[in-house]
């Protein structure tokens, strides 16, 4: 998978796609991401990406011209599957999208900024819109960083154990049970009879039955969205 994506902050992504799994993917050649500084696309002398906006209100909008010669320029290279805009009223990122995304072939992110974008990059260039949550950050970067960990870590071959994806909370509509680890007994706290008896089947049951009750209790929602 290639993933460029376009923000007027390159840097803040670096410390994020360096390290763990993100990394690995791409030393694993697994996924390609590609950095896009939109200002490279400014014609301006001091290289503006913002201006007021018409009709007046407070803040900066995000020009058209600087955003769409660079996608139209990286499109002119890559097919793109998705373009996609991160905004706070766009569908809301959940794991269904993310199981669509990861696996799809090349996917353009574009992170919005200062009031937004012009919204005419909205409605002719940008394909899907997405949000990470019913709340405003300060751009789409952060955004961006937790739909590429989303989407990445679902390809084939970036985690150690493919399998593990697969039971992660909300893949089948219920969020995980409960996970222990050695010691069995930790200052008289014991893990469940139930994980060291080696009875597989029950301990499908068990883990089953503590998913559904913990998705009872903390998202009742994901249940009533089932069909």
């Amino acid at each position: 998978m290639q993933i460029d994506i376009l923000t007027l902050f390159p840097e803040m992504f670096t410390g994020f796609f360096s390290h763990s799994i993100l990394k690995r993917s791409q030393d694993k050649s697994i996924v390609t991401i590609n950095l896009h500084n939109i200002r490279d696309w400014a014609t301006s002398k001091h290289k503006n990406v913002d201006d007021y906006p018409y009709g007046g209100g407070a803040g900066m909008v995000m020009m058209i011209e600087p955003v769409v010669t660079c996608i139209e320029e990286l499109k002119s290279r890559t097919a793109y599957d998705e373009i996609i805009y991160l905004s706070p009223d766009g569908e809301t990122l959940n794991q269904k999208i993310a199981n669509q995304l990861s696996i799809q072939k090349n996917l353009l992110i574009l992170c919005g900024h200062y009031k937004g974008i012009d919204e005419r990059i909205r409605t002719n260039f940008i394909t899907r819109e997405i949000s990470i949550g019913d709340y405003v950050l300060s751009g789409g970067e952060m955004a961006a960083v937790v739909l590429t960990d989303a989407v990445v870590r679902l390809i084939p071959g970036v985690l150690n154990d493919e399998t593990s994806a697969l039971s992660d909370s909300y893949q089948d509509g219920l969020v995980s049970p409960p996970a222990y680890t050695r010691p069995a007994d930790f200052r008289g706290l014991k893990v469940p009879d139930i994980l060291l008896s080696g009875n597989d089947r029950e301990i499908v049951k068990w883990k089953y039955e503590q998913a559904l009750e913990r998705t009872k209790q903390r998202r009742p929602n994901l249940l009533n969205d089932q069909p």
